[in-house]
């Protein structure tokens, strides 16, 4: 039997290994995280969760390699057409399959993985799968970066300090909310 990490390093091995891929490295996708660490545990996920349902595994952990192939910075203006958020899923797919075999599944996969956002809905399960690894990813490391600046910024934790005091005005459960955040080991 093969150790599962060792699996999963053959599934994306071709794929990290590419220059190209490589490049994701250079762009950030969620706050500090770059689109690489970013498709990189969704990827991660994808395998974990699909291993263990049975499903296929393989299309869904490539597919999540490459979901955010698209190459550029989405915070900088540029002349491309529509909103980032909408049209960097056919940039990924068309991306990716210039620099690998895919299978119609993982293009598939990569083509819908902003549902509901994009309104194309998924057609398998592991794209379904995706569209929440994908969400789970981004939020993860959003917050992650929110709460290592409130503890490393003194003004974050005065913004945090006066969104207590105006959820203490607005909410009967305020105070209880108040007193656990003076409570943290934040302040």
């Amino acid at each position: 039997m093969i150790d599962s990490d060792m699996e999963f390093q053959c599934i994306i091995g071709e794929l990290i290994e590419n220059d190209k891929v490589q490049e994701m490295k250079k762009f950030r996708q969620h706050c500090d995280t770059s689109c690489y660490e970013h498709c990189y545990m969704a990827s991660r996920y994808s395998y974990n969760i699909c291993k263990k349902l049975g499903w296929d595994y393989k299309s869904a952990t490539r597919a999540a390699m490459l979901h955010d192939l698209f190459l550029y910075d989405w915070r900088e203006k540029s002349d491309r057409k529509g909103l980032h958020a909408f049209t960097h899923p056919k940039v990924a797919r068309d991306n990716a399959s210039k620099l690998f075999l895919l299978s119609e599944k993982e293009k598939s996969i990569i083509e819908t993985h902003m549902w509901p956002l994009t309104l194309q809905l998924p057609k398998s399960r592991e794209a379904f799968l995706l569209t929440f690894v994908d969400k789970y990813c981004a939020i993860s490391e959003s917050s992650k970066y929110v709460k290592n600046n409130l503890e490393n910024n003194t003004y974050f934790k005065y913004a945090y300090l006066l969104l207590g005091f105006i959820i203490l005005s607005l909410n009967k459960w305020g105070k209880v909310i108040i007193v656990s955040i003076i409570r943290s080991s934040m302040f």
